[in-house]
């Protein structure tokens, strides 16, 4: 199994469980802005998205988006402790903070703060606010439960 990943994206996370079941992985970077893999491969040739992460299983699937990385990592590796088994309620808790992390906080809020391009006035009046309120109901519901 291959990752392909980049500094300072969601690609972490999927490295976090990889170290988390003691997986055995290749890893190789790519530069999201020239789209070259480490070893200088054409990244879109290996994944037309051209985004991270991405996983070669066995030289032949590739898997893409974070969500499903994670899903197909701990269930592969049967880890029912990070995500419950199919009849067990709290699996659809998980997959909720998991939706609800990569949408209404990673691409509403975060992806917009490190966008270059977008100007500092909007981030600050409008992107700020979004993000703090989010944050706020994440932190809530982290002082409520038990981990």
């Amino acid at each position: 199994m291959k990752l392909y990943h980049s500094v300072g994206t969601c690609s972490l996370a999927v490295r976090i469980i990889i170290n988390e079941l003691n997986i055995s992985c290749e890893y190789e970077s790519v530069n999201l802005e020239t789209k070259k893999t480490e070893k200088g491969y054409n990244y879109f040739i290996i994944n037309p998205r051209g985004t991270v992460p991405a996983i070669l299983i066995e030289k032949k699937q590739l898997l893409t988006e974070t969500n499903i990385l994670l899903l197909y990592l701990a269930e592969k590796h049967k880890a029912f402790h990070l995500i419950p088994f199919f009849n067990d309620f709290k699996r659809y808790r998980v997959l909720e903070w998991l939706n609800f992390i990569s949408t209404d906080l990673h691409k509403a809020c975060c992806s917009i703060l490190f966008n270059p391009t977008i100007n500092s006035e909007t981030k600050n009046n409008a992107i700020f606010s979004i993000f703090h309120k989010r944050l706020e109901f994440i932190n809530q519901s982290l002082n409520e439960n038990d981990y």
